[in-house]
This record gives structure tokens, sequence and C-alpha cells, in this order.
């Protein structure tokens, strides 16, 4: 019997990407939090995460790969739909510099109560996102269950 990885299934690659791309911008407020009395530093956010896009390249991709659009400069190639990157290494997202809102006289762009919302926002759409994988999990066990088990 064929064992089915999650990450075939288009709705799982999806929710990975969108998990790993609420990850990598949790990444980058924290770091504009971290530099927000660092003299020159500005603030960075990502780029909106799209499903629609992400299915767009999904789409355009070469058979059997996927693409991940990071930036309209440059894309990330992945070779299967469900991989993310590893701890430590480039993700295929990048941050682009936030309009500057206000400037400190030492050059700072960082406004803590700005990143505060945006990190608050992103806590919450990674918790409906889990919400939700988790929920399409379940479905899938209870569809895999033999009719009349528990």
């Amino acid at each position: 019997m064929a064992r089915m990885d999650l990450g075939d299934i288009p709705l799982f690659a999806m929710l990975k990407s969108r998990l790993g791309y609420l990850s990598a911008r949790q990444k980058t407020i924290a770091e504009n939090v971290a530099n927000a009395n660092t003299p020159g530093y500005t603030a960075h956010d990502l780029k909106p995460f799209s499903f629609q896009s992400h299915m767009q390249a999904a789409a355009s991709g070469p058979a059997g790969a996927t693409t991940i659009a990071a930036t309209p400069a440059g894309t990330m190639a992945v070779t299967q739909p469900g991989h993310m990157q590893a701890p430590g290494s480039k993700s295929g997202v990048k941050a682009i510099i936030t309009p500057d809102s206000e400037k400190t006289l030492d050059g700072t762009s960082v406004v803590l109560e700005d990143e505060m919302v945006k990190m608050t926002d992103t806590r919450m759409d990674y918790d409906a996102a889990i919400g939700f994988y988790q929920q399409s999990l379940s479905m899938l066990k209870m569809a895999s269950r033999r009719p009349g088990s528990a």
C-alpha cells in the first residue's frame, strides 16, 4: 500500500508555506524590536503572503516542483511542495524596507507600537493557520477510518 505524504496535498503544502511565511515575519518583527535603539536602523517587513500568488507560482513551475515568490526580483525553487527552509538557512522570503512613518533624530525608523500591532496580527494569523491545519488533519484521519470503527 502506497503511503501518501501530507506535502502532496495542495492544502497542506499551502498551509506549510503560510506558516513558514508567518515564522519569517515574526523573526523580522523581532529584529526590528531588537534594533529599536540602533542608530540609523530602518524597520523591515515582509511582502504580504498571498495564496493566489502561491497557487500561480505552483502552476507556472516545472512539473514536480513548486516555486515560491519571494520578491519580484527573485524566486526560490522548492523541489517538493511541502519543503520548508531549515532553521538557520536563508529563507525564500526577503524583507522589504517599510515606509518611514516616524524617524528619530538618530535615524531609527522603528515604531514599537506599530511593531507590537504587527506581532499580534502575525500571532493571530499563525494560530488560525495552526487551527485550520489541525482541523484538516482531523478530517483526513476521520475519512481514513474503516466504516463503523470508532
